[in-house]
Order: C-alpha cells, then sequence, then structure tokens
C-alpha cells in the first residue's frame, strides 16, 4: 500500500511539474525567455502520462520541422555534382 501511494505522489508531482512548464511557456511567450521551449519541456513530461500532450508534441515537432525546412532548405548532393 505504502508502495501504491508513492507512485502515485510520484506521478501527481510529475503532472503538477508538467502543467507548471507548460504555464511557464505561455507566460515566457509575452515576457523575456525561452517560450516555446518551456512549452516543449512541459509537453514532454506531460506526454508520459497523457496522450492529448503526446500528440500536441508530435504537432509541434512536425511543424517545427517544417519551418526548419523552409528556412534553411537542404541542397541535394546530386545539384552540387550537376
Amino acid at each position: 500500500m505504502l508502495i501504491r501511494s508513492l507512485q502515485q505522489a510520484k506521478r501527481f508531482l510529475k503532472i503538477l511539474f508538467g502543467f507548471t512548464l507548460l504555464a511557464l511557456g505561455v507566460v515566457m511567450i509575452v515576457t523575456p525567455g525561452p517560450g516555446w521551449l518551456t512549452i516543449l519541456l512541459g509537453l514532454g513530461v506531460l506526454a508520459a502520462e497523457f496522450v492529448w500532450a503526446r500528440r500536441l508534441l508530435d504537432k509541434m515537432k512536425e511543424q517545427g520541422g517544417r519551418i526548419r525546412d523552409s528556412v534553411f532548405p537542404r541542397s541535394d548532393s546530386t545539384d552540387r555534382a550537376a
């Protein structure tokens, strides 16, 4: 019974930490600070417990990859050889 209580307490603290990071990230978007990074970290913590957080994190990673590819387009090695 003690082990189960410790597991529940650990889960509660993990969820609280994740939501705290998420809230701080939202605040840091309008104030100086690494807002998007903090939001991603918060979602990473919450993704271990919630499916919705995992889906949102995956969507944000995918969107970040699209933005990266549009800002820094990759040049194929075949273009250089020709």
